[in-house]
């Protein structure tokens, strides 16, 4: 017997925000997106309660969502120059090198085109295998690899130039 839906809601909406947050980069769109998802996922309750995985379902209809936002007619999300999202959400006031840090590859992640995040998001913060991020989107699994490589390689150059820029300056 399936678990109702209020139920699921309940149990593993903090666990989706948190996907669709680390996936958006932003708070406020993983809010709209797992919203737009909530609200389709409990007209469709009864079939998608019954599956066998009912998180991998939701969490596979917010990476859709994710990715299909930007072929919407009125494009939700707004390029952001660099400058402006820094000053959008600054660093926090911690004094460890790893809140740094974390901070910058989360800018540094938001930079990245939204398949190669979201190959990122899966493999590292989902820990799903390669096979079971192709199915996600929906793609061949050298795909997946590509992309990895293409974003580990761009974050490293990123973080190359900016720790080079930042110790330059000081």
């Amino acid at each position: 017997m399936p678990v109702p839906y209020e139920d699921f809601v309940a149990a593993r909406l903090p666990a989706v925000l948190r996907y669709a947050t680390a996936l958006t980069g932003s708070p406020q769109l993983a809010e709209d997106v797992v919203q737009e998802v909530l609200v389709r996922v409990q007209a469709r309750w009864r079939r998608i309660g019954a599956v066998e995985r009912p998180e991998a379902y939701v969490r596979r209809m917010v990476l859709n969502e994710y990715l299909g936002w930007r072929r919407r007619p009125a494009r939700r999300d707004l390029a952001v120059p660099a400058d402006e999202l820094e000053r959008l959400s600054p660093p926090l006031a911690d004094p460890t090198a790893a809140h740094d840090d974390r901070d910058q590859l989360r800018c540094a992640l938001a930079r990245l085109p939204r398949r190669q995040r979201a190959v990122l998001v899966l493999r590292f913060y989902e820990e799903l295998t390669d096979e079971e991020i192709a199915a996600d989107l929906g793609c061949s699994t050298g795909t997946v690899r590509s992309h990895a490589s293409r974003a580990v390689a761009t974050l490293r150059r990123t973080l190359r130039t900016e720790e080079t820029t930042w110790t330059s300056t000081s």
